[in-house]
């Protein structure tokens, strides 16, 4: 006989000390950000530090012209158009971060005032989780979430769900050496804060509290903002620098040969004013050169291209809370992924059953499926929560639930078999007998008292005499060995017909060793259907997946194998153990990281390290993972991906929330991420071919000693509200499945690719001269009309333009960028112009431009420097530019065959 143990528990002395010494059973929050803080983080963008020195320099300008030149106020349109483009750059990525904060609506917070039982003063009360104190005496029952961290005193038929800390749904939990898991990732006499008891009951000391505790340590580690640059803010940077040199550079050049030209010129009659006039005007036109350079729109595009995938990837799925995320995954090389809950579906199910076939003249016609029936029914603890009648839900041990929805799904009720048999008597299931039964009055046998048990198959079959259809050992051992070889966990069952005055149970165990062995039961947690194709998908496109979880390394490796991850061609050099990454050294974890596919029994902290490390030898790293254990590495990666159902701490230090929890969802967020990509190159492909005709038109202007033909405000129309326009328009065309074939970009690629390059020079070159001989056509002959330009009669001095001549040079301007539009939007698509399924946006955006360079002509007046045209020109305009478009056609052709 077991004596009753006293356990006396802490006094009040005791507990005001020990929260004193170990500190109070709260997770500290982390600390938030201001707005004001968020916000301004926005200006670090390095082409926004480059518009804002421009707006300076520009502002510095405009208060020279107005007040020493005595110009109209036109002149403040350049400053306020560049910082109006810097706030609506800024501000647009503001509002959408904080919108998808709102929207995502998760909560670190955790319920602090939960009653939890405690042991003090050698009685048993009720305190808040919070009021927990490291000592405390702490009574585990079925249901409760474990307040703190603690050793066991005790523990009867105890199973804990910690797959939010390790990704294990069911581990056993002992007090007794002897059944101890050597393999577990933490001791199995210890249980955690946040994991919650499936089973059985227990008594606790605790041993760590709040911040202290597994969980809490994740939770610390999840709020470490690593700061990992992102590959688009690195080549954006990259960009920054560019521009910024080019055009200090060229300015730079304008001023030493205007300088030089003007020493040549003045010969010996050097006069300090016309000098400092002469000087000052050369500035004007080098800053001048710069505001032109300086793509305005470029910011805005970015932010309005990941603003639109975000609002377009949570059609599919994808919840992007950070807007980087968006471009990011088109750039992810490695996936690392948790296993439960991710690759599986998180619930236990029948795999397959192997109940071998009752003797009917022995037990009655019709007796082989009933009391198949009422064994999974009554011998079971499980429950199931059948009010959403599109899924089941099981309370209880998850193993045990498998078998009742297995029986649901047979079109069986277990309610209704419980409730027409009578309970006899029950033995419950412990880790030391390794299996359980009970005895009812059966219906199944009208009148028979049935003993039913169920447990290990070995355990099981050791007390049985005889097997159904004499089936023998060596049949069920290899039916086993086939079952675990697929990592999946076993059930035995077996049956007796008892006699009246026959006991079942002696001395807390089976009486005799004369059951009838029934069958077995294969149970897994089975991978998703979508699963094995989606990871092809990530495969095929480049990606390495690696998976980490807390669960044995033959179930890690079986279902890297149910998905294709694993093939014969793996070995042990690709599967690690968490225990033995650990021990690894950092020089050792470099050179054996990338043959890693699978890490078996990982603590919380190893998959932070190895994201870490990958990180560190150039990968882009995402991150998937539904549980508390997984907060750290998500926080850690480029991109973080929390499944839509995981603890509310993954799912704060994400990323991208996948709402379906599907690994499918993840293929189309790494196409998304790379059509997006395009889509921004497309754009800078197209603003910057704009930004080097203009600046050689400011340039030829400097060394000709003539002003530019584009005014201040025309030059806002084209490179802030034309370029958003092509922004969007840009970026509001659809993926392509096609990128799924392409390998993941270098990260130290560049985003100008040398085509791209080359493209820009070409086309910006032949722009610029077709501009340049229209100035000229305009300087030597009065246009009145572009139909009347031929026979041309060209005069040997040149004259002003008239508004007449400077409003179609605005017009031609425009409509060769809006052509040259058509051309990047198919740039690299391997397909036509004029394919525009599914671009409907794209559509709208250009007819918007379109229209609205007509109206700017036509109603722009003073504000813009134009007059009215006549509708034949406008006619001429819209034909004679138009070639550009045919052009490109026909070169997209040539590459395309």
């Amino acid at each position: 006989m077991v004596e009753p143990k006293h356990y006396p528990g802490l006094n009040e002395i005791q507990v005001n000390e020990s929260r004193a010494l170990h500190g109070v059973n709260i997770l500290t929050p982390p600390e938030k950000e201001s707005l004001l803080t968020r916000f301004l983080e926005k200006f670090r963008d390095p082409l926004i530090i480059i518009l804002l020195v421009a707006g300076a320099l520009s502002i510095g300008i405009s208060i020279y012209e107005y007040y020493g030149l005595h110009e109209g106020a036109a002149v403040f349109f350049e400053p306020l158009g560049i910082f109006v483009a810097i706030l609506l750059a800024t501000g647009l990525a503001f509002f959408f971060e904080i919108k998808a904060d709102r929207e995502f609506a998760i909560l670190n917070q955790v319920n602090d005032d939960e009653p939890v039982q405690v042991i003090r003063n050698g009685n048993a009360i009720q305190i808040p989780k919070k009021d927990v104190v490291v000592g405390d005496i702490v009574i585990l029952s079925t249901g409760e979430e474990i307040p703190a961290d603690g050793q066991l005193l005790e523990a009867v038929s105890l199973q804990v769900d910690e797959s939010s800390l390790t990704g294990e749904p069911v581990c056993a939990k002992s007090t007794d050496p002897a059944h101890f898991d050597k393999e577990a990732t933490f001791p199995s006499d210890h249980v955690l804060r946040g994991t919650k008891i499936m089973e059985g009951h227990g008594i606790m000391t605790v041993t760590a509290v709040g911040d202290k505790t597994e969980n809490g340590k994740v939770f610390e580690a999840a709020q470490i903002d690593d700061s990992v640059k992102t590959p688009l803010n690195e080549q954006l940077e990259r960009l920054g620098r560019l521009i910024s040199r080019a055009s200090y550079g060229i300015a730079g050049l304008i001023v030493c040969v205007r300088m030089a030209m003007f020493f040549i010129n003045v010969g010996d009659g050097f006069d300090w004013m016309t000098f400092l006039s002469f000087f000052l005007q050369t500035i004007m036109i080098a800053v001048t050169l710069i505001v032109v350079a300086v793509p305005e729109g470029l910011p805005m595009a970015v932010t309005l291209s990941l603003a639109y995938s975000m609002r377009r990837m949570l059609k599919t799925n994808n919840l992007v809370r950070k807007m980087h995320a968006c471009e990011t995954m088109g750039a992810a090389t490695v996936i690392c992924t948790d296993k439960t809950g991710t690759l599986t579906e998180n619930q236990m199910r029948i795999y397959n059953t192997d109940f071998f076939a009752l003797p009917d003249q022995r037990l009655g016609n019709d007796a082989t499926s009933r009391i198949i029936e009422e064994a999974i029914a009554i011998n079971s603890t499980a429950q199931l929560d059948l009010s959403n009648p599109d899924k089941a839900t099981v309370l209880g041990n998850p193993t045990e639930g498998a078998l009742l929805l297995w029986l649901d799904a047979s079109g069986h009720d277990y309610r209704k078999i419980r409730e027409t048999v009578e309970i006899i008597d029950e033995l419950p299931f412990t880790t030391e007998r390794k299996y359980m039964a009970t005895e009812v009055r059966s219906q199944a046998l009208k009148g028979k008292s049935v003993l039913y048990v169920k447990g290990a198959p070995e355990i099981v079959y050791g007390l049985c005499s005889s097997t159904e259809s004499d089936v023998d050992k060596s049949t069920i051992d290899k039916m086993l060995l086939d079952y675990q070889n697929q990592a999946m966990r076993t059930l035995g069952f077996a049956y007796k017909i008892m006699n009246d005055d026959e006991l079942p149970f002696s001395e807390g165990a089976i009486a005799g060793r004369d059951l009838v062995f029934m069958g077995i039961a294969a149970i897994s947690d089975p991978v998703r259907a979508e699963v094995p194709d989606a990871v092809k998908e990530c495969i095929d496109a480049g990606i390495a997946i690696k998976i980490v979880t807390g669960d044995t390394p033959n179930t890690a490796k079986e279902i890297a194998r149910q998905i294709s991850l694993w093939n014969e061609n793996d070995n042990e050099l690709n599967i690690i153990t968490g225990p033995e990454f650990a021990a690894l050294s950092d020089k050792e974890l470099m050179e054996r990281i990338d043959d890693f596919k699978i890490i078996a029994r990982a603590r919380p902290l190893d998959k932070k390290r190895l994201v870490e490390t990958l990180q560190k030898k150039g990968e882009v790293v995402a991150v998937t993972g539904d549980g508390t254990n997984d907060a750290p590495a998500l926080k850690a990666a480029h991109v973080g991906l929390s499944m839509g159902d995981g603890t509310s701490v993954a799912k704060e230090a994400s990323d991208i929330t996948i709402i379906d929890n599907s690994f499918a969802s993840i293929g189309r967020a790494v196409m998304w991420g790379r059509s997006l990509y395009h889509n921004i190159q497309r754009f800078v492909l197209f603003q910057l071919t704009v930004n080097v005709v203009a600046c050689l038109i400011v340039l030829f202007g400097a060394f000709m000693g003539t002003e530019s033909p584009l005014t201040v405000t025309q030059m806002l129309w084209v490179n802030i509200i034309m370029d958003t326009f092509a922004a969007m328009a840009l970026a509001s065309l659809p993926p392509s499945q096609s990128v799924m074939q392409e390998k993941p970009r270098s990260r130290n690629a560049f985003i100008i690719t040398r085509l791209m390059k080359w493209d820009i020079i070409t086309v910006g070159g032949i722009f610029f001269i077709i501009l340049l001989a229209l100035l000229y056509l305009f300087h030597h002959t009065y246009i009145e009309g572009l139909d009347s330009m031929f026979p041309l009669n060209l005069s040997a001095e040149g004259h002003d333009l008239s508004p007449y001549e400077l409003s179609l040079f605005f017009s031609i301007f425009v409509f060769m960028q809006f052509w040259n539009m058509f051309n990047a939007r198919s740039f690299e698509t391997r397909k036509s112009a004029f394919h525009l399924k599914g671009c409907s946006e794209f559509l709208l955006i250009a007819c918007a431009i379109f229209f609205g360079q007509v109206l700017i002509v036509e109603f722009g007046g003073e504000m813009f420097n134009v007059v009215p045209l006549r509708f034949i020109d406008w006619v001429i305009i819209v034909v004679a530019t138009s070639p550009i478009l045919w052009f490109g056609e026909i070169i997209h052709l040539f590459k395309r065959s």
